[in-house]
């Protein structure tokens, strides 16, 4: 596909977190860009101030008459959209170029350096912490990523056509689109069984990826596929050692292949973003770039927006907003708060996130809730599912070993928190509890 010679560019769940990077890069590349999306949000009125149009109803009237124009459009859909979408649909039956989004970003690696992150767990931040490494040390890079970098304030690193730096999402198997030159693998546990039935076809399309890297394959030490390795105090090709805890900053050194650099140092907290920048340093390493340069960019590394993000941090309240949607992620986050706050009670307010992960993980799920002081849980956000008959919140939350939980609508969730005189309050998941972490955080404030 020649993409210069598309002028517009239709996308069809616009406001997703993958693809709105997507409507951004061809915004700033000069392409006539619009979309539909199913509700408002901070990344629709953000494509509204670039100049993308953007509407919240499913109505073929309301797009717009160049892009009903077959022969210089190109509609781009995320497999989240119902598959009886009349807009989606009408692009179908009369014969649009339609892609999906891993399929236009296939297309986007294959003229360029790729530089992929895959995994179960970390890959966002991960890609982010490489994004801005490149953009630091001045490589002609753009990097699409999967949440909202604090540094950039953007899904999207604008910088030059030359270098790619892509998530790798293993959901649907998009990942096996792409056109890697350097990858790493951060994870691989068992998810999306909703499309994979089996952990083992998983692993299955995770070593397909693997065996679709041209130049060097990196892996977490101890994953079952033979490359280089990257680690914490193991026997990896990149390891850390010596870590200590400054100031709620971490401080580390990192053995390579070929030298050692001492003092690393990452202002984000969990033992896991150390081992995400442990892959973050061996790609960029990988790629070239000196390991003074690859510290000093993760030095000015700031997070990203629903990682482990403070949205009140006083003595007396702590408010903190969080992504994970995985018994594994749920974990680390519930790790890396108890080590922040060793002696503070600490709530988790949980958005169990799909009927079919929270059927699968129940068990997983119950025993990484159990570590918080306090629990409350909301209704399982359904996303792109039905209900799954017997698999509720209250199912879930009768495995879940706390004396103090208890499930609160989204209407009554203010109260529920305020009764639980929790100094620590964390809010996790991937649903629309994002939208209600404002909410609570403005209340908390004015009445703080």
């Amino acid at each position: 596909m020649n993409l210069d010679n598309i002028h517009n560019i239709y996308f069809v769940g616009i406001g997703g977190i993958g693809m709105s990077s997507l409507a951004f890069y061809f915004k700033s590349s000069g392409k006539n860009v619009a979309g539909y999306d199913k509700t408002p949000s901070d990344i629709t009125i953000s494509l509204l101030e670039k100049g993308v149009q953007v509407h919240f109803e499913d109505g073929i009237d309301l797009i717009a008459d160049e892009f009903k124009n077959k022969e210089n459009t190109l509609v781009i859909y995320t497999p989240a959209i119902p598959k009886n979408h009349l807009e989606l649909n009408f692009f179908f039956n009369n014969n649009f170029n339609v892609l999906k989004r891993s399929e236009i970003l296939g297309e986007i690696t294959k003229n360029s350096f790729c530089l992929a992150v895959a995994g179960t767990h970390g890959k966002t931040t991960t890609s982010t912490m490489l994004g801005h490494i490149l953009y630091s040390a001045g490589v002609n890079a753009t990097s699409f990523l999967g949440g909202i970098s604090e540094n950039y304030n953007s899904n999207l690193i604008l910088g030059g056509t030359e270098v790619s730096v892509v998530e790798a999402d293993e959901f649907d198997r998009s990942f096996l689109k792409l056109s890697p030159n350097i990858a790493c693998i951060t994870s691989m546990d068992a998810d999306h069984l909703d499309i994979y039935g089996e952990p083992a076809e998983l692993e299955k399309s995770f070593r397909e990826f693997g065996a679709k890297v041209s130049d060097k394959l990196i892996v977490k030490k101890g994953l079952p596929i033979d490359a280089l390795t990257f680690g914490i105090d193991e026997t990896a090709d990149y390891n850390a050692t010596n870590i200590k805890i400054e100031n709620g900053a971490y401080i580390f050194d990192v053995k390579t292949p070929t030298e050692i650099i001492k003092e690393v140092k990452i202002n984000l907290p969990g033992k896991h973003n150390v081992l995400n920048a442990v892959a973050a340093l061996a790609m960029a390493n990988s790629y070239g770039i000196s390991l003074p340069v690859i510290a000093k960019a993760l030095l000015s590394f700031t997070g990203i927006k629903r990682r482990f993000s403070y949205k009140i941090k006083t003595d007396n309240l702590v408010l903190i907003d969080d992504y994970a949607h995985h018994p594994t992620e749920i974990t680390a986050v519930a790790g890396a708060v108890r080590e922040m706050y060793p002696s503070k009670k600490i709530v988790g307010v949980f958005q169990p996130h799909l009927f079919s992960r929270t059927r699968d993980f129940a068990d997983d799920f119950a025993k990484s809730l159990s570590l918080f002081d306090e629990l409350i849980l909301l209704d399982i956000y359904p996303a792109r599912e039905l209900p799954i008959e017997g698999v509720t919140a209250a199912w879930l939350l009768n495995k879940v070993l706390l004396k103090n939980k208890q499930i609160s609508s989204k209407e009554n969730l203010y109260n529920t928190i305020l009764k639980s005189k929790a100094e620590v309050i964390v809010m996790i998941g991937a649903g629309d509890i994002g939208e209600l972490v404002k909410e609570i955080k403005n209340k908390l404030t004015s009445e703080n």
